[in-house]
């Protein structure tokens, strides 16, 4: 059937760039979405914002310290989720198997041309042009034959731009790529790749999978892949998120419950940031604790539907609660949100739901 055609389509700055074509006062200017002056993490950030540095993630205050003329707005999800699905109905034209990432990133398998355009590059081009014109709003988009590629393609040439990685270029794009590029590979690892002397793709590509699997555990495997190019995962129209989550290390361990309940506020608001960026509804809250002496415990609430905002951070601090006084001192917090699925179709609930289900 010779490759497949991936596309892999990432609207641009997408909350801000809603918030600026809704508010023309907004553009031109750094904006931020989500958390405020004072708390909270930055949900998303204009282009404008970003060349002062400030991220997605990125906590409120640090923001403002890179970019004291930074333009703060509170999320309208509802908003988003109606471009969103504008922008999947596009998808739907072009394709079957359409696989969300995200409100604002998916995957698009178009090996069979369903419009018979003629090529995955036309269709993307095709897709990012109806995009423009339905939602006033601009798309990147990258094309390749699996979607290791597609991906990272679509980054490429950022905003409101298209690159293509055929078969004959794929192993001299991977080659070529920093480690810290590839999906999957965060801060943390990139930097025990570098203390093993790998730093581009043509270093991963150079190791052998035993070594991989040894140094990296399972996603040993996966990392041998990518630097040869290879990725086999197919485009899942029916793919459920199993998990979602952040932690964060301290430099020094904090044993005062006051001082992890307020480490705890940012990590409450990354997380529900990106549950609601993936549209995703959750019935389980899991808090995990490791200690200075690197033991970890996990406690854990579900419930009979999606929990919503302020139930998540109620549920998450009423865990911690009931782990503190600590015996030692705590060096990591984690929160995670998990149980997503059908449940995702019912309305949202709050805190008069069943007791705990375990721990």
């Amino acid at each position: 059937m010779g490759p497949r055609k991936i596309i892999h389509v990432d609207m641009d700055a997408f909350y801000a760039s809603v918030e600026q074509r809704d508010d023309p006062s907004l553009r031109g200017r750094p904006v931020a979405v989500g958390g405020s002056r004072a708390r909270g993490v930055v949900a998303a950030a204009s282009y404008e914002a970003r060349r002062f540095g400030v991220r997605s993630a990125m906590p409120s205050v640090t923001a403002q310290r890179r970019c004291p003329d930074l333009v703060f707005v509170k999320p309208r999800f509802e908003v988003y989720r109606a471009v969103s699905q504008q922008i999947r109905a596009i998808f739907r034209d072009y394709a079957d198997a359409v696989e969300p990432l995200s409100l604002d990133e998916a995957y698009l398998d178009v090996s069979l041309d369903k419009r018979g355009v003629g090529s995955a590059t036309a269709i993307a081009e095709e897709i990012r042009a109806r995009i423009r014109e339905q939602t006033g709003l601009t798309a990147s988009a990258g094309v390749s034959y699996n979607k290791f590629l597609a991906k990272l393609a679509s980054d490429q040439n950022k905003p409101d731009g298209l690159c293509v990685i055929t078969p004959a270029r794929g192993p001299a794009f991977v080659a070529a790529l920093p480690v810290a590029r590839f999906h999957g590979v965060g801060p943390r690892t990139a930097e025990k790749m570098a203390r093993l002397g790998i730093h581009t793709g043509a270093d991963l590509c150079a190791q052998s999978l035993a070594f991989l699997t040894e140094q990296f555990g399972k996603s040993g495997a996966y990392y041998h892949r990518a630097a040869h190019g290879e990725d086999d995962r197919p485009v899942r129209a029916d793919g459920i998120r199993k998990s979602l989550g952040a932690e964060t290390t301290f430099f020094e361990d904090i044993a005062e419950e006051a001082g992890l309940q307020n480490r705890l506020t940012g990590i409450i608001e990354e997380v529900w940031t990106r549950a609601e960026k993936a549209d995703a509804h959750a019935r389980t809250v899991t808090l995990k604790l490791k200690y200075s002496d690197f033991r970890i415990v996990t406690r854990a609430r579900s419930f009979a539907g999606p929990v919503d905002r302020a139930g998540f951070e109620a549920v998450g601090r009423a865990l911690l609660s009931g782990l503190c006084p600590v015996e030692r001192g705590v060096r990591l917090i984690g929160l995670t949100l998990s149980g997503f699925g059908e449940a995702a179709e019912a309305a949202q609930i709050g805190l008069d739901l069943p007791p705990p289900s375990g721990a």
